[in-house]
């Protein structure tokens, strides 16, 4: 396929060339899920605040949620509280959680989810209208429209939307966030983005670890190939605390398709077996919990079943009717329609025969996981006028969309509140004229340097650094400190290289920053693995030298802050304790 080709602005290092200014009252980084939820919450509550949102692709398809969902994965169904929540994502996350987050976020799925209803999401009920569940914390949902519905929501709010448009860096007051500078991949501006106070909520990352579909399809991955960590990476070079990057994801999904497996293990009652026909969750894995184990083991069974040779592993569907598979296959057309070309393509009949599973390369996602910033229960990061939400926040697991969409809600009121008390601040100019030179650079050094080094090469780099040293798939997701230690040698030697980068087009510019973004990401996740000694999410954090989880010395939080000014990261240790509404921790 051939790319559409972006023109080049003619960029002079130390000049503003092709600048725009934009004045508002919140900058929402990151149009997916959950920066929907705050903008329209926003204006909602707020509706004299101007609200802007910052969007790397186009919002009526971008995010995790591009293709839609077919289940609401966090939601309190008939019999369940916000207290039985907690307990049971303290049981699936191994012990340690942040419980003041997890429960706010499920205080507010219902009022969530009704107001995405009310947009027009089509909820499954029964004749009573009540909702159809999916398991014990899901409902069903006709879902490929999502994202289209949040996005048609934002617009009629009356938010300012910048779509094509790449964050690269917050602007800041001291350890104040007064806004982000970002360049437009289609015009090729420079935008200076002054605010009163900045959401955050730009997902995840992926693409730090070897995909397992290698060359062409490289970007057949579970998690959206296109969030590459910049809302980490923003915060990490400001000098935010971040949390428990060593509690990576491993995802169960199916052979290439990569498609959730949820939809088949809760949909159609589908067991996980070996080669050998065996139900190895139930009986091999029965002292961790078998088919309820907690999530990590049930990614850690069948790992362990591949490496000692009883693989290929399947969730066997044999069991079920036609009817199911026809409603199986519908139910993977509203988010997942690559996974049913792909039984077309392979005369595959689920109902005949079992559909193999693989596992995922690990990614760093703070939704079904806990990695990102530190916040407290009004979504404050330790940065002043910052805020977090959705994949990028730390602590609360088990979000999905629904949690998504609460941390969206939290943080807007809270930063609605701060904005109506701030006046706005001008930013360094001299600052402004450093990042638009870094900014720029690789596409104005193209031609002009002998040995220019593109973007795709350095990703290379750093993935076979970490599938290597820190615990990729061909390593069975282990690792230990001699790896790491590695690990972090290579780390350290890439950003010496980085000056060298070029970009041909805005469209190069773009990948440069992603991996730029990757490499602190990266940086910061190893120091994490390094820390924690002890196994407590096995897969998902597999130490081989300390291969037992230790409550004893580590439950607790593994934290971290990296020095602006000399790249240092210093690692935290926070306890594990119900925090106080509010909280906003004496040490920030």
């Amino acid at each position: 396929m051939k790319r559409e080709l972006t023109s080049t602005p003619q960029v002079s290092l130390g000049h503003a060339v092709n600048r725009e200014t934009v004045a508002t009252d919140i900058l929402i980084i990151g149009g997916g899920t959950a920066g929907c939820l705050a903008a329209t919450e926003l204006r909602e509550r707020y509706p004299h605040l101007k609200v802007t949102i910052l969007e790397k692709a186009h919002i009526d398809r971008s995010g995790c949620l591009a293709g839609g969902m077919n289940a609401i994965n966090a939601y309190l169904n008939p019999g369940e509280t916000p207290e039985s929540f907690v307990k049971y994502v303290r049981f699936d996350s191994c012990g340690l959680i942040r419980e003041d987050l997890v429960k706010s976020q499920s205080e507010l799925f219902e009022y969530c989810v009704k107001k995405v209803e009310r947009w027009g999401l089509p909820i499954l009920s029964d004749e009573k209208g009540n909702y159809l569940p999916r398991g014990r914390w899901n409902i069903k949902i006709n879902g490929e429209s999502l994202k289209p519905i949040l996005a048609k929501a934002v617009r009629e709010a009356g938010v300012q939307i910048l779509n094509w448009t790449v964050a690269t860096n917050f602007l800041t007051l001291g350890r104040r966030v007064i806004g982000a500078t970002g360049f437009g991949i289609r015009n090729g501006k420079f935008y200076i983005i002054k605010a009163k106070a900045v959401i955050v909520a730009t997902g995840g990352a992926s693409g730090i670890y070897r995909p397992n579909n290698t060359h062409d399809a490289q970007h057949k991955t579970w998690y959206s190939p296109y969030n590459t960590g910049a809302g980490y990476a923003m915060g990490i070079r400001a000098g935010a605390e971040m949390t428990s990057f060593e509690m990576r994801y491993v995802a169960l999904r199916t052979k290439d398709a990569i498609a959730p497996t949820g939809t088949i293990a809760l949909g159609v009652n589908a067991p996980q077996i070996n080669s050998k026909g065996e139900k190895f969750m139930a009986t091999r894995y029965a002292h961790l919990g078998g088919d309820s184990a907690p999530t990590p083991y049930r990614a850690y069974g069948p790992i362990m079943e591949l490496k000692e040779g009883r693989g290929p592993v399947y969730l066997d569907t044999r069991h079920i009717t036609p009817d199911q598979v026809k409603k199986l296959k519908a139910a993977f057309l509203d988010m997942y329609p690559s996974q049913v070309l792909y039984w077309l393509s392979n005369d595959i009949d689920p109902g005949k025969e079992p559909v193999e599973v693989q596992l995922t390369e690990p990614y760093i996602v703070g939704g079904h996981c806990q990695a990102g910033y530190w916040i407290d229960v009004d979504r404050r990061t330790t940065l002043e006028g910052l805020y977090a939400a959705g994949d990028v926040a730390g602590g609360a697991p088990f979000k999905f969309v629904s949690g998504c969409w609460a941390e969206g809600v939290i943080s807007a009121r809270a930063a609605g509140k701060y904005a109506d008390q701030m006046s706005p601040v001008e930013p360094d100019a001299v600052g402004i004229d450093r990042e638009q030179d870094r900014v720029f650079r690789p596409l104005h050094q193209h031609g002009k340097i002998f040995a220019g080094i593109r973007a795709d090469d350095v990703e290379s780099r750093l993935q076979k650094i970490m599938e290597e040293y820190a615990g990729g798939a061909s390593r069975y997701y282990e690792m230990n400190e001699a790896q790491l230690l590695v690990a972090r040698k290579h780390l350290a030697q890439l950003p010496g290289q980085l000056n060298l980068l070029v970009a041909e087009d805005l469209h190069d510019l773009m990948k440069v920053h992603e991996i730029l973004d990757r490499i602190d990401v990266a940086q910061v996740l190893v120091e994490h693995l390094l820390h924690r000694k002890e196994t407590r999410w096995p897969s998902y954090q597999t130490r081989m030298d300390y291969p037992e989880r230790d409550d004893q010395n580590w439950l607790k939080f593994v934290n971290s802050r990296r020095d602006p000014k000399t790249g240092n990261i210093t690692m935290l240790e926070r306890p594990y304790e119900q925090l106080v509404p509010g909280d906003r921790y004496k040490d920030r």
